[in-house]
């Protein structure tokens, strides 16, 4: 039986879904198997996704293989940054004061957001309120191979913001985490002042793990606030578009 040349081949797995490439083509011959595992079609399929350039070079197929499925896996795995679901998704809520509030955007005494995707954001009290996430990478689709050997980079943000009439706190800790939950890497930033009579605009603080070792399994993401002018009710910290991902 006469077969596809394999450039053509190779053109004919790039329209296929990687998913399918992976699991089922790859298992059909040996031909097959070692175009699939090769890097023309990952660096093709990459540069037809817009991962690469047209003046690009083969390498090894692992390097353009993670780029490409690092690239399509990449999203937001936070869950509820912007407080559409109310606390949902969030744990160890510390609601000091009068506790966490959801208000809509650009709210009294404040700012429009830079993205017009964004509609609420959280906001603290007159005590300290913080709230936390724990991202399971492994079960987010990133194994084991992937985070202890190519160690793609781990990017935190967040976004804070006082009202005009008001001063407040804001702090930042993200830990890399182990099966065990031995902390491996960890960033704190320091607690944030803005005082009152500020213009209410939105800040973004981020923070990018790279070269962090093996092991790593969860990431937790932990911010909080308060209001510096003890008034009661919600003059506290405004967060939203909380965000980490995991990039190449």
């Amino acid at each position: 039986m006469e077969t596809l040349p394999e450039p053509l081949l190779v053109r004919i797995f790039a329209s296929l879904p990687a998913v399918e490439l992976v699991l089922v083509c790859r298992l059909v011959c040996s031909q097959w198997k070692n175009l699939i595992d090769g890097a023309a079609l990952w660096l093709l399929k990459c540069q037809q996704e817009g991962f690469a350039g047209e003046d690009a070079e083969e390498e090894s197929a692992d390097s353009w293989q993670t780029l490409y499925f690092l690239n399509k896996r990449k999203r937001n795995l936070i869950k509820n940054p912007d407080g559409e679901e109310g606390l949902e998704h969030w744990e160890d809520v510390g609601n000091g004061g009068d506790g966490w509030a959801i208000e809509d955007l650009p709210g009294n005494f404040g700012q429009e957001f830079p993205s017009e995707d964004v509609h609420k954001y959280f906001v603290s009290s007159f005590e300290w309120c913080c709230k936390s996430q724990v991202i399971d990478l492994r079960a987010e689709g990133y194994w084991e191979e992937l985070m202890d050997t190519t160690q793609p980079k781990i990017v935190v943000k967040d976004w804070y913001a006082a009202r005009c009439d008001a001063g407040c706190l804001y702090n930042l800790k993200v830990q890399l985490l182990s099966s065990t939950e031995e902390v491996l890497a960890e960033f704190v930033s320091d607690t944030i002042a803005v005082p009152q009579g500020n213009e209410g605009e939105w800040t973004e603080i981020t923070h990018t793990f790279a070269d962090y070792g093996p092991g790593v399994c969860f990431v937790r993401f932990e911010h909080g606030g308060q209001d510096t002018v003890y008034w009661k009710g919600w003059y506290g910290a405004r967060v939203t578009h909380s965000s980490v991902t995991v990039e190449p």
